[in-house]
């Protein structure tokens, strides 16, 4: 088995929970941002290996594919259940998403946490060398540069949190808090999805680690210098624009446009999660059938919604509640031949997505916290540019603050969605065409590759691993 050590040429480390290794498609999410970057400087991709066992083992298994090299990790049954399930899954989604009430702070959880976070440094520490940049990715992994730093390993180190970073006052409600922002501070480069995040992770970090903001990038923690950046990420839009024509994509969309008849699309795609706000878009959705009776049999509202982490309860709650709720408004305004809302309990492909985005008149992303929301970029790059759909979208989805020509509205506000797919419904032509031109040329400026190289970029600037 060979050593991936390498002394040169400086090369990208990617550390994510999941990695692309074996999938049947690369399209979509992290694979796209890294892998080209991967492959370019014969990169290395640290993950997990998806493999659960009985027992802990130590394996670190490296394989290659696609001129991208792989060191993936091994976890036990126990182990997953504490780190992934427990620690990351009921402690740090819900408190990021300002769902405190969903949290179990389970003192058990957070030892697994901190043992997976000590196996994958150790993972780091034996397969880079010093002139490695390694890029960690997400929550999993708030305590990894620690790690490495504590075992004496000098390596630069940058971290993007791909959810939204809550307020002080409610980051402090886990118990473990000051411990995962020691974990923070100890990497070079953190990268934020939102103005909303980086001010509330700059206070978090003045008010609790006594940072001394040096510059509008740059805190000084002790003798650490770390640089938070604003990075929103994004698609590979002219990518997703020629999936939404593609063969695939057509298929799908005349599979629906037969069922449709004359009627227009209103659509729906989010993973089964209470954070994307699904039961309140439901409710929202009757609203608009009771007060304007002229749209029934007129529209149809497709919510495609695939079971995420079903294993956790709260997520068995949440099917529950949508099978009643969907079940409920249909009984109540449906009729013979017309079916409101048609709900998919399953995922679909790629560019199955595309096509069926380009036929929705409305697309629906209203989430009651995200750190961006793919989704509502995926939606416009793959509208037709001379008689495009209208988005609607939450103001607590991290990319309202770009998309401001979508439709905003506040989610909790039943009302505000029924008005809102009233008002997109009902908008001119000229006008879906104006606001869906500013909103593609920004996704387009800000796309994947962007995201990637604004990020990569800050390591320029900051200061020498410690």
């Amino acid at each position: 088995m060979t050593d991936l050590k390498q002394s040169s040429p400086p090369r990208l480390v990617a550390v994510s929970n999941r990695t692309a290794y074996g999938s049947q498609t690369r399209a979509g999410g992290l694979a796209v941002a890294l892998w080209d970057t991967l492959a370019e400087s014969g990169g290395l991709w640290i993950g997990w290996s998806g493999k659960i066992f009985d027992v802990p083992r130590r394996r670190v298994q490296l394989v290659e594919e696609d001129g991208v090299s792989f060191a993936l990790v091994d976890m036990s049954k126990a182990e997953y259940e504490g780190f992934y399930l427990g620690y990351a899954n009921s402690v740090l989604w819900p408190v990021m998403h300002n769902r405190l009430d969903l949290a179990v702070f389970d003192s058990d959880y957070f030892a697994a946490y901190e043992s997976i976070n000590r196996r994958f440094a150790e993972a780091v520490e034996a397969q880079t060398s010093e002139t490695d940049i390694v890029w960690v990715q997400d929550y999993h992994f708030f305590l990894l540069a620690r790690h490495l730093k504590d075992g004496g390993c000098r390596r630069r180190t940058g971290f993007f949190l791909h959810i939204p970073f809550p307020a002080p006052e409610v980051f402090r409600s886990i118990p473990n808090h000051m411990t995962l922002a020691e974990g923070i501070c100890a990497y070079d480069v953190v990268g934020l999805q939102s103005p909303h995040d980086c001010a509330n992770l700059g206070r978090y970090l003045h008010e609790e680690m006594g940072a001394e903001k040096m510059d509008d990038e740059r805190y000084r923690i002790g003798d650490h210098v770390l640089t938070m950046r604003l990075c929103p990420i994004g698609i590979d839009a002219e990518g997703f624009s020629l999936s939404a024509t593609s063969e695939v994509a057509e298929k799908a969309s005349n599979r629906l446009s037969r069922f449709l008849g004359k009627r227009n699309l209103v659509i729906g795609v989010d993973r089964m999660d209470y954070s994307k706000g699904l039961p309140q878009r439901f409710e929202g959705m009757a609203t608009l059938f009771d007060k304007y009776p002229d749209l029934h049999g007129n529209i149809s509202f497709t919510q495609i919604a695939p079971p995420s982490r079903s294993v956790v309860e709260e997520y068995a709650q949440l099917r529950q509640q949508l099978d009643e709720l969907s079940g409920r408004i249909n009984g109540d305004y449906g009729d013979l031949d017309w079916i409101p809302i048609r709900y998919l309990a399953r995922g679909y492909d790629r560019e199955e997505l595309a096509g069926l985005y380009r036929l929705a008149r409305v697309g629906l992303v209203t989430p009651l916290q995200d750190g961006m929301n793919l989704v509502a970029k995926e939606y416009i790059a793959a509208q037709d540019p001379d008689d495009p759909g209208v988005l609607v979208l939450s103001q607590f989805a991290g990319a309202a603050q770009q998309m401001t020509d979508a439709l905003i509205i506040n989610p909790h506000d039943r009302n505000a969605v029924a008005e809102a797919v009233r008002e997109a419904l009902q908008m001119p032509l000229d006008e879906r065409q104006r606001r869906w031109r500013a909103l593609y040329r920004g996704i387009c400026e800000q796309d994947i590759n962007w995201w990637r190289d604004h990020f990569l970029a800050a390591f320029d600037t900051s200061g020498p691993a410690d």
